[in-house]
């Protein structure tokens, strides 16, 4: 992954006047920081995450950044990676498990659903100890303690970037969502559109401007192959097309 696009938001000392746009109260601010290449994100990128107590977020509670694929230099799980070495460079103690290293501090997502434990899919929460000695490790979601045996750690991964698709039905103070041509098979209107209002205060698309029109342009996600006519007329009678079916 090019060094420059570590999501240098999280770098920065200091937030330009410009991005301290006047907005009327309950309104999501919304910005787009475009790029020809993905070198260029390095620019006015970079101010906005590094001090984000100037812009009034918290980087690890507030800000979530959502793409719209799991692979590639700009995908979820190379972002974490480099995140995590951003934002929680000194946790200790660390374990491994599963090909992900976690620390006290990180920022993690349940991705099954634990009836025993009452933690669910998509449930953010934070690493607050592990003991190696005793093959713990305990998570706190929405400060309640959870403890996890190392073997069960294939239920969580890394969370300060996760897919739109992940973060479905969940709402944050301020999002960053990385739109380039390394995400062509995924940009589509209903995605885009599905990111965006994840933003409750602020949203910022991140890349190209031409990945950013595919997207926006782009709607056959909307057409949905599910084989309901033949299901429903398995003897053969007529089933009504339904306008703009």
């Amino acid at each position: 992954m090019d060094q420059s696009i570590r999501l240098d938001l999280h770098r920065r000392k200091s937030v330009p006047e410009k991005w301290r746009a006047k907005k009327r109260p309950g309104s999501v601010n919304f910005r787009l920081v475009a790029a020809r290449e993905l070198s260029d994100l390095r620019g006015d990128a970079g101010h906005m995450n590094v001090q984000p107590r100037r812009f009034g977020f918290d980087p690890m509670r507030d800000i979530q950044v959502l793409c719209p694929m799991n692979r590639g230099g700009l995908g979820a799980r190379s972002l974490n990676i480099e995140l995590q070495r951003a934002l929680n460079p000194r946790g200790e103690p660390k374990v491994e498990k599963f090909g992900t290293t976690f620390a006290v501090g990180d920022k993690i997502m349940q991705i099954e659903n634990d009836y025993d434990k009452e933690v669910y899919n998509g449930d953010i929460g934070y690493v607050g100890a592990i003991d190696l000695e005793l093959g713990e490790m305990t998570i706190a979601f929405d400060g309640r303690p959870v403890a996890y045996a190392l073997g069960e750690l294939d239920q969580i991964v890394l969370a300060y970037a996760t897919t739109i698709h992940k973060s479905q039905g969940s709402e944050f103070p301020a999002v960053v969502i990385p739109v380039t041509m390394q995400h062509y098979m995924m940009l589509q209107r209903n995605l885009l559109y599905t990111g965006v209002t994840r933003g409750k205060r602020l949203v910022i698309l991140l890349g190209q401007k031409k990945a950013v029109a595919i997207a926006v342009k782009n709607v056959s996600g909307r057409r949905r192959w599910s084989k309901l006519r033949e299901w429903l007329n398995p003897v053969g009678f007529s089933v009504p097309r339904l306008i703009g079916a």
